[in-house]
């Protein structure tokens, strides 16, 4: 099936916009960044925080833009300057709207009905881009697929992730990022999923709200806009997210470990930095199934993952065996083996209370030499950021560590101090201001049969410290 053509007075229209210039025109993609805008694309001027695209209107047509999308009342100087682009001497196409974001938006909203896709949405506090990732490796041997690439999440990624539909895939797998009330309320109403996936509730981001509960709130945002027909795939082990389903409109498949589910794995076996073991139940059979992916939070997201494929008449047979060759993404619990004999599960892409607990879990399943842990501070907690950073340190008394090093301020400073607390020698936890002078003492001490978890929030640049081990080799 041909690609869906981007034609002025089409995109126009979607934007609800004021259309200058030749309504014919066609462009080749849509581009909110200079730096790479291609020549032949729409240049959408989105306001930032720290920007305002509209002053980079002038570059945007030296670099060949065929189009520009600017708010009302922007004045736009016509032609190009010699040599600039193929379209030189041509008259822009200049399309006015109130917002530019909103006009993004509503672009991506109209290509999306166009395109004909079925849309799976993933919201949840952790475990969105795995979940992302296994549903549409699942998918993929069945169905042309695309999926939203990286962190292109939120109110502006989501809308360009969602132009890719123009190139008519059959089904569209994304995930729906936010950090206040009211943005998966946005992303929803822009993607119009059909298919909408709620993997759990946690403390990520609890900074900007009273209480997990509100978080829980906020995230239900997922059920907004359903039908009848629009199916929910929800985790029956997340005591908040069953405490709501009954306020969705549609059809509800759960999935889960500890309680009966849809979509169930039993017999779990947790074979640390081996992965994961389990049988899988579902309304379409049993299979036996083996994962490289680490620990109990990973298999659920393959259970959602899997009750999206079965939901698309995926086979189960065939889910099973895909799970057994998944491979993490870079940073979220990566197993990097090093020539040295030192084992490292890398999962320095993001941190959160939750999260953290998990890897440690994993880490205290696993046979080593020696176990390490290099803790980096947890971002975006709010007033709740010691408590929950002293629930981490207990965790980490409990999980067999040898060494623990955190990173960070005084919220990571906690987390040690609660460590000792509850039972780690004070010679065995060490708090380091930055990750470069962690792994300056963890270059000290790990040695052959060492396993070491590294993760923390980004703003920590935990992946330095992975970065000083891989250099060690």
């Amino acid at each position: 099936m041909d690609d869906f053509r981007l034609v002025a007075s089409w995109v126009a229209e979607a934007m609800g916009g004021t259309l200058t210039g030749d309504g014919a025109r066609e462009f080749s993609g849509v581009s909110i960044d200079t730096r790479t805008l291609e020549a032949g694309e729409l240049f959408i001027a989105i306001r930032g925080e720290r920007f305002d695209g509209a002053a980079f209107v002038d570059a945007a047509m030296a670099a060949g833009a065929a189009g520009v999308v600017v708010p009302r009342g922007t004045r736009v100087t016509q032609g190009r300057e010699a040599g600039s682009a193929s379209l030189s001497g041509e008259r822009l196409t200049v399309i006015e709207v109130d917002d530019t974001t909103i006009a993004l938006q509503a672009l991506a909203r109209a290509i999306r009905r166009e395109s004909g896709a079925k849309v799976v949405a993933i919201t949840g506090s952790a475990g969105k881009t795995t979940t992302k990732e296994v549903a549409s490796t699942f998918l993929s041997a069945w169905y042309r697929v695309i999926r939203n690439q990286g962190n292109l999440n939120n109110h502006i990624g989501l809308p360009l992730s969602l132009i890719a539909l123009r190139r008519r895939p059959e089904i569209a797998v994304v995930e729906l990022g936010m950090n206040h009330a009211g943005e998966v309320s946005t992303l929803v109403g822009v993607a119009e999923p059909d298919v909408r996936v709620w993997t759990n509730v946690g403390e990520a981001h609890v900074g900007f709200f009273a209480s997990v509960d509100a978080i829980a709130d906020a995230k239900a945002e997922i059920f907004e806009r359903a039908s009848r027909a629009t199916l929910l795939i929800a985790n029956a082990d997340d005591a908040r997210i069953v405490a709501r389903l009954p306020r969705f409109a549609g059809r509800v498949v759960t999935f889960g470990i500890d309680r009966d589910a849809d979509v169930r794995a039993t017999d779990v076996v947790d074979r640390g930095v081996d992965g994961m073991q389990a049988r899988i139940t579902t309304p379409e059979g049993r299979a036996d199934m083996t994962t490289p992916l680490l620990g109990r939070a990973n298999l659920a997201n393959i259970l959602a993952a899997a009750a999206v494929a079965l939901e698309f008449n995926v086979p189960l047979a065939d889910v099973a065996a895909r799970a057994a060759s998944l491979r993490p993404s870079a940073h979220r619990g990566e197993i990097v083996r090093l020539p040295s004999g030192i084992t490292v599960i890398d999962d320095s892409y993001n941190a959160n209370p939750t999260a953290t607990r998990r890897a440690l879990d994993v880490l205290a399943q696993s046979e080593a030499n020696r176990r390490v842990a290099v803790l980096g501070e947890m971002l975006e907690l709010g007033h709740q950021a010691a408590a929950l950073h002293e629930g981490v340190g207990r965790a980490a008394a409990v999980a067999r560590i040898d060494l623990l090093l955190t990173v960070g301020g005084a919220p990571a400073a906690a987390l040690a101090d609660a460590a000792i607390v509850a039972g780690l020698a004070r010679s065995d936890v060490r708090h380091f201001a930055t990750s470069d002078e962690a792994a300056a003492e963890l270059m000290s001490f790990v040695r052959r049969g060492d396993l070491v978890l590294v993760k923390g929030s980004r703003g920590i640049r935990t992946d330095r410290v992975v970065e000083r081990l891989k250099e060690r080799g």
